[in-house]
Formats: C-alpha cells, sequence, structure tokens
C-alpha cells in the first residue's frame, strides 16, 4: 500500500506560524535558539572572557523587565487584546458579529478608576449604552402595559435594567473582576478599582460563593450613617433639596430623578472617582457593550441584542403590586371611570362551622364581575376579589403594540399611536 503524506496535507491546514517548514525563524539562528537540557542556565554568560562585552551584547532585556514595563501603565494596550483567551471565549459566548473588534469589547472591560484617561476606558461607551438601555426598557413597558403605577413603572426598570441584574448578567457571561487593575493583566477581566468593604463573618456563617455575594455582605457592627442633606443637595437636580422634610412625590421622580426614580447628582466627590463598587464596574461594562454594538452594527442589532439579553428576562408583573386599602381603591377608580359601585358577593363557601373554611368572593360593579378571591374569612376573600380586580385593570395590554423605536429607519414600520391612561388611582 502507497503511504499518503501527511506532513504535506497537514501543512496546508495549519497557518503560516506554525508551519512545520517554518518552526526554526531566519530571524535568530540556531545558536541564539533555547534547546532543552538538563542543567540550569546563569542569569548572564561572558560570551567573550578576554576582551570587554560590546555594547549591544550587554544584556537583552527578558519577559522580567518587559512585565515591569507594563506594570506601570494603568490598563492593558489595546494591542494585547488578539492574546487573551478569555477576552476571545467572551465575544464567541455572546455572539458578537465580527463587525465588533475584539479591541472595542477589551476597551468595554476597562473602568475610568483603573484607567482614567478618556481614550482607554468605557465612560463613552457606557454613557451611550445607558441611554439605549434606558429608551428600550421605557417603551417596552409603558407601551405594553400603559396602565401601570409610576412606582411599579420604576420597580420594573430596574428589574430589567437596574445594577443589581446588569451584576447577575456580567456574572452570567462568565466575567471576573480582577483583583487590582494593571497593564500586565489579562484584557479579559473586569478591571476596576473596588471600594474597601467591612466584611464580618458570623460564627458558623458560610462565606458567600463568588466575589459578588462577598460584596453584598455589609458591616454589621458599624455605626449608623446619618445622611446630611447638604451633602444630598450636592449636585442636586432638585429644588430646595437642602431643606429637611420635603417629601420626594412620585410624580416629581419622573422630572427630577433618574430613570430609577433614585436621586440623581450632578457631582461626584473625589472619593467616588478614584474608586467604585462591584453594581457600578458591572453596570457600566454592560452599558459599554450595547453602546459598542450599536456603533458598530447600527440600530437594529443593538435592538436585538438588548432583547436577547435584557428583555427576554422573565419579570412577573403581578408580583410587584402593594395596595394598603384594595377595597376603597378600588371604589374610587370606578368612580373616576363612571362604573357603578363595587359590591362583594359570596360565591360560595365551605366548612363555615368548621376549623378551616373557605369562602369565595367575587366583586361586581352592576352585572360585570372585576374580580374574584378565595379566603378563610369573609373579609380576606373580598380584599383579595379588590386586588385581583385592580390588578386586572392596571395590567391591561393591548395587541399588536408598536414601540417608538420601530419607526426609525428607513425601512421602519408606519406609526400607530399607543394607548395613553389617565394614570394611577390617587386617593
Amino acid at each position: 500500500m502507497k503511504p499518503l503524506p501527511l506532513l504535506r496535507w497537514s501543512g496546508s491546514v495549519l497557518s503560516p506560524r506554525t508551519r512545520p517548514c517554518c518552526f526554526h525563524s531566519p530571524l535568530f539562528p540556531l545558536s541564539a535558539q533555547r534547546h532543552q537540557a538538563t542543567a540550569a542556565v546563569p542569569e548572564q554568560v561572558e560570551l567573550f572572557p578576554d576582551d570587554n562585552v560590546p555594547a549591544k551584547h550587554e544584556r537583552i532585556p527578558s519577559n522580567i523587565q518587559r512585565e515591569a514595563s507594563l506594570r506601570t501603565l494603568p490598563s492593558p494596550p489595546p494591542s494585547h487584546a488578539s492574546r487573551s483567551a478569555k477576552l476571545a471565549a467572551l465575544h464567541a459566548r455572546l455572539s458578537l458579529s465580527p463587525r465588533v473588534p475584539i479591541e472595542t469589547l477589551a476597551r468595554c472591560l476597562i473602568d475610568s478608576t483603573a484607567d482614567p484617561h478618556p481614550d482607554f476606558n468605557n465612560s463613552s461607551l457606557a454613557s451611550l449604552g445607558r441611554n439605549l438601555l434606558s429608551y428600550y426598557t421605557a417603551e417596552a413597558i409603558l407601551c405594553r402595559y400603559p396602565r401601570l403605577p409610576t412606582a411599579v413603572v420604576f420597580a420594573a426598570m430596574s428589574a430589567y435594567s437596574g445594577p443589581k441584574t446588569l451584576t447577575t448578567i456580567t456574572r452570567e457571561w462568565g466575567v471576573e473582576i480582577v483583583a487590582e487593575p494593571g497593564g500586565e493583566v489579562d484584557m479579559g477581566y473586569l478591571q476596576c478599582r473596588r471600594e474597601d468593604s467591612i466584611l464580618i463573618k458570623k460564627a458558623g456563617q458560610k462565606k458567600g460563593k463568588t466575589e459578588f455575594e462577598d460584596e453584598q455582605i455589609q458591616a454589621l457592627e458599624a455605626p449608623a450613617v446619618v445622611e446630611d442633606p447638604k451633602a444630598l443637595a450636592e449636585g442636586s437636580n432638585r429644588p430646595n433639596a437642602e431643606k429637611q422634610g420635603w417629601r420626594r412625590g412620585v410624580s416629581s421622580m419622573t422630572v427630577y430623578d433618574d430613570e430609577f426614580g433614585d436621586l440623581v447628582h450632578q457631582t461626584q466627590s473625589k472619593k467616588n472617582v478614584e474608586k467604585t463598587t462591584v453594581e457600578d464596574a458591572c453596570s457600566k461594562f454592560v452599558h459599554a457593550v450595547v453602546g459598542a454594538v450599536y456603533l458598530h452594527r447600527g440600530r437594529s442589532a443593538a435592538k436585538m441584542f438588548f432583547k436577547e439579553h435584557i428583555l427576554s428576562r422573565h419579570l412577573e408583573m403581578s408580583k410587584m403590586f402593594e395596595f394598603r386599602q384594595p377595597t376603597r381603591d378600588l371604589s374610587r377608580l370606578c368612580a373616576r371611570e363612571g362604573f357603578e359601585s363595587p359590591v362583594a358577593r359570596n360565591l360560595s363557601e365551605t366548612g363555615r362551622l368548621s376549623r378551616h373554611p373557605v369562602f369565595v368572593v367575587g366583586v361586581f360593579s352592576g352585572r360585570e364581575k372585576l374580580g374574584e378571591g378565595i379566603g378563610a374569612s369573609l373579609d380576606e376573600a373580598r380584599t383579595r376579589a379588590s386586588v385581583a380586580a385592580l390588578r386586572g385593570w392596571y395590567l391591561y395590554s393591548p395587541l399588536n403594540v408598536k414601540v417608538p423605536s420601530e419607526t426609525e429607519g428607513p425601512n421602519a414600520k408606519q406609526w400607530q399611536p399607543v394607548h395613553i391612561d389617565i394614570g394611577e388611582v390617587v386617593v
């Protein structure tokens, strides 16, 4: 049988730098190559013992000196992005297009606390990505559930794109946080300078499984921190923020606060600029990835990335409501909408005189049943029926909803106005 030329076949599929014929580089002679030996080589060998050593043969910079020069940099150089296996794996794990450079993904992993230079950190990309995430999340919630109360909208925004959710997404993507940033660190790690937090471990309490859980452990014996109104008012958009006793209403949150209903500070202290928390660093990383996809792939790719990684997460809206007096809220709602006053009726019961009775009560407005509830007493069943009626009203969702972002672009759909509700019941 004729032997097969395997060596020639393997050379046709290997890259040029790993071909069998290219193992010996012409740049280095055979005498300068390192060969396997059983004895250790001294750090410095005298090439010319009798003569003075020429300047070109004094000493060649080693890998240790190269790493020392990298440690002087605040972050790794962009040219090292192609050498990181963790970064290439993250690029493939997120199913990013080849049009998104791996150098841009490496920049998304560098926080401003690790490298303050704006050309090498993710500040600009994170700013763009945060605006995109807020816009896409808000239109998806408001167009799908136009009757949601403002407090529930803020909670849903935080559940979809809040700092805790983005921290969980970062952990699901397999991104790890480096202990200390520097130029010698692999570019596949998230680089930031974390705040020094006091971690107290109780006797017999297990430590968190990951560093994300460890960051959530707070100091149990730390003294209570009293917020200074003047410190909170520094850089705030709210008028009269320095005055005490002023209530932050839900309506004012939509004007002065951020997309989650939290206070917005225009200026930050020097301490916050130098160090950050894990949640903030992970949030900026996810925002930067969305901004990078938008810049390199366009609007449609960024919207698809948002649907696959953010909007695809299951969120039960029905469990986000909390009614203090549901019967009164239902009466006010029926009076505002011009319905008949709600009436509770006992539909069925069993075991009234037993130890565990069960009552089924329905709330009716005229002949229309608004809600139904089950409880161990008539009052409990009536309260649950009123809560079910309020949830049915606030969770109304129209069919075939089109969000405003779908009307952008040259081949976009024609805009159709969505339902706009009066708002929640004010008691």
